[in-house]
C-alpha cells in the first residue's frame, strides 16, 4: 500500500508465521497467503495500513483502467474501498477520488479502509449511481464501475450463492449495470487532457448475460469504444454466445475462471469514451424529424 513495500511487508508476516508468495508475475504489489498462526485481518502490520485483504481478481480492473497521478477518478460502486485504495497507490495520493456507494451502512468500511491506509486524496458519498450522469456529466478523466453483480463468479468461495441466486436475479442485475454503465459514461470526459476519457466496467460474474450484453448494450446506446486491457492473461470475452451475436471487438474484453487462472470467476472491460452523442436517442429524433417532414408534405 501507500504505507509498506511489498519485500518489507513479506519479510514481517513471514517473522509472525505466515506463510506466503508474490502474488503472480503481473502483480507488482500482490502477496498470496497459503496459510497463517495468526489471524490475518488482526496483525499490527494490517491495524497500520500495511495491506489490504481482497481477491486477487480485484487488482484487474484497477490495472486496466491505470489512474495518474493528478487525475479526477470516479469509483462508482466503491465499498469496502479496495480498489479505491490500490487507485489512490498508483495515483500516489495526488488527484482526487470520489469512492461512491448505495448503502451508508458499507460506507463506514470504506472511510475505515481509507483512513487505515492512509488515502488523502479521496472523497466518500451516498448517492444512487445511476443519477451520477446526469448530476456529474463530463466531469471525470477515468471511471471504474466494479458493477453489483449475482455473485457467480465466487461459486468458488462461497458455495451458498448457488442455492441463493436465481435467473431472475441474473436478470435483475444485469438491467441494473445497464443503467449504471450507461451513467459512467455520462459522467466521463471524453475531453480529458491527461489521456482519460477511460473506463473500466467490471464484474465477479461469468455469466454473459452480466458481462458481454452489457456492455453491447452500451456500444448502441453511446459512442463509445472497446479498447485492449492491457492485461496479458485471461480468455478474450465472447463475441457469440448460444444464438446471440456481439460485436467482434468483445473479444478485447477479459474473463477469468477460478479452475483456469486460479483465482475468482471475473469480467473485465475497458472502455473509451469518443464523443457526447447518444446513438439509441438521436437516432430516434431523425426518425421523429423525418416523419413530421413526411406529415408536413
Amino acid at each position: 500500500t501507500l504505507k509498506a513495500r511489498r519485500k518489507d511487508l513479506a519479510a514481517a508476516l513471514m517473522k509472525r508465521g505466515v506463510r506466503l508468495d508474490p502474488l503472480a508475475p503481473w502483480s507488482k504489489v500482490g502477496l498470496k497467503i497459503y496459510e497463517s498462526t495468526v489471524p490475518i485481518g488482526a496483525t499490527p502490520e494490517y491495524l497500520a495500513g500495511h495491506y489490504m485483504l481482497q481477491s486477487a481478481a480485484s487488482m484487474c480492473p484497477v490495472m486496466a483502467l491505470g489512474p495518474q497521478p493528478g487525475d479526477r477518478v470516479l469509483d462508482m460502486s466503491a465499498a469496502p474501498g479496495g480498489k479505491t485504495s490500490y487507485i489512490a497507490q498508483l495515483m500516489r495520493n495526488k488527484g482526487v477520488i470520489i469512492a461512491n456507494d448505495l448503502k451508508p451502512e458499507r460506507q463506514k468500511a470504506t472511510v475505515a479502509n481509507l483512513h487505515r491506509l492512509g488515502v488523502r486524496n479521496a472523497v466518500t458519498c451516498i448517492f444512487d449511481g445511476r443519477k451520477l450522469g446526469a448530476q456529474m456529466r463530463n466531469s471525470f478523466d477515468r471511471i471504474l464501475l466494479d458493477a453489483p453483480c449475482s455473485g457467480l463468479g465466487v461459486i468458488s468461495r462461497d458455495p451458498s450463492v448457488k442455492v441463493q441466486r436465481t435467473i431472475p436475479d441474473v436478470l435483475r442485475c444485469a438491467h441494473l449495470q445497464k443503467e449504471l454503465l450507461v451513467a459512467a459514461i455520462d459522467a466521463l470526459n471524453h475531453k480529458s487532457k491527461k489521456g482519460g476519457g477511460y473506463m473500466v466496467y467490471s464484474t465477479c460474474s461469468v455469466a454473459v448475460a452480466e458481462n458481454e450484453e452489457v456492455v453491447n448494450y452500451l456500444l448502441s446506446k453511446r459512442d463509445v469504444k472497446l479498447v485492449d486491457t492491457g492485461l496479458d492473461f485471461g480468455k478474450p470475452g465472447f463475441t457469440r454466445f448460444e444464438h446471440k451475436r456481439f460485436h467482434p471487438s468483445l473479444a478485447l474484453t477479459r474473463r477469468f475462471y477460478p479452475h483456469v487462472h486460479n483465482m475468482d470467476g471475473f469480467y473485465v472491460a475497458k472502455i473509451q469514451k469518443l464523443s457526447d452523442s447518444r446513438k439509441g436517442e438521436e437516432d430516434k429524433k431523425k426518425e421523429d424529424a423525418t416523419s413530421n417532414d413526411v406529415e408536413g408534405n
